[in-house]
């Protein structure tokens, strides 16, 4: 499983995914992968998996199987995201 945050970096949210992806590995010791919607990649994800807002989190498993989604201006709490978040 992994976990994986879409998010503008040149907006008001940056900050605060930055914030949470340093916590996050802090707290877990586990890892999150950060993608730019100003990528490919991060618009064929928001395509792919239906996000509307941003930032997004979005936890899914290893084949590409959604398993959950967060959207919008909260993100979710590390210990909701954590199980989903594969080790080092």
């Amino acid at each position: 499983m992994n976990v994986v945050v879409l998010y503008h970096p040149n907006s008001e949210h940056a900050r605060a995914v930055l914030d949470f992806e340093r916590d996050f590995d802090h707290q877990t010791g586990r890892k999150i992968e950060l993608v730019s919607l100003e990528t490919v990649e991060g618009s064929e994800l928001a395509k792919l998996y239906d996000v509307t807002q941003y930032p997004a989190v979005v936890a899914r498993d290893d084949s590409g199987k959604l398993l959950k989604l967060w959207q919008g201006g909260i993100l979710p709490l590390i210990n909701e995201v954590s199980y989903y978040a594969e080790d080092k």
